[in-house]
């Protein structure tokens, strides 16, 4: 029987058994759950393998609510995680990414029955698209990064100080990279933000998130956001 759940992955995902993928695990888990939301806990307990940690697990919150695949919100003194507006978009991109496949040699019953239910689901209904509006003026510009910087800033408790990455990927392929730099330039003439120096967190600075910083030549590398 689990020989023919590999080979289901396998015909699923193009790929055999081989490293994780826990954005795709979690939004699976969350979907899988038929609720209309799951504290972190929770979800963490059904998503986490014996050897992963619930912290290894922060980064892959903070993506998913930048791709509006995830919200969260506080309640009492843990936090509910529901689906976003993308969160089926996701989910579907993630399992038929040919890089997908479950971790380890055995598949938990927990996630191969959430990836039956899909499937079965999926058969005779496909998730529809959200169309990603393209930004294409300054003043929509300023909206739509002020509204990512906020949602941010509130989620992440930033205390006013968001990663430009954040901010860059939160507004995703909505406008181009140039154009993003542009803006956020012109946002600080403007007074409307604060471009600001200073390292990232050690587990956050890679050359990923810095190359998705701003980098001036007269000021240099600018990796916060702060609004004035």
């Amino acid at each position: 029987m689990l020989n023919r759940l590999y080979q289901f992955v396998e015909e699923k995902t193009g790929m055999g058994l081989q490293k994780p993928d826990a954005k795709t695990r979690l939004l699976l888990m969350l979907w899988a759950s038929g609720e209309d939301s799951m504290t972190k806990g929770q979800l963490l307990q059904k998503v986490k393998r014996s050897a992963e940690k619930s912290g290894d697990f922060t980064s892959v919150f903070e993506e998913l609510a930048q791709l509006e695949a995830i919200t969260t919100e506080k309640a009492g003194q843990s936090f509910r995680v529901r689906l976003g507006d993308r969160g089926l978009n996701v989910l579907q991109d993630g399992l038929n990414n040919p890089n997908f496949s479950f971790p380890g040699s055995v598949v938990s019953s927990r996630l191969a029955n959430a990836l039956l239910q899909w499937h079965r689901q999926s058969a005779t209904t496909a998730v529809p698209k959200t169309p990603e509006k393209a930004i294409l003026s300054y003043d929509a510009f300023k909206a739509a990064a002020l509204e990512v910087y906020d949602r941010l800033n509130k989620d992440y408790h930033l205390e006013h100080l968001v990663p430009i990455y954040q901010i860059r990927r939160g507004l995703g392929d909505r406008v181009s990279r140039s154009q993003f730099d542009d803006w956020m330039l012109e946002m600080q003439a403007d007074d409307l933000l604060q471009l600001q120096g200073g390292s990232l967190p050690a587990d956050q600075s890679n050359p990923e998130t810095l190359a998705d910083s701003i980098t001036t030549e007269l000021s240099g590398l600018r990796c916060y956001a702060k609004r004035l």
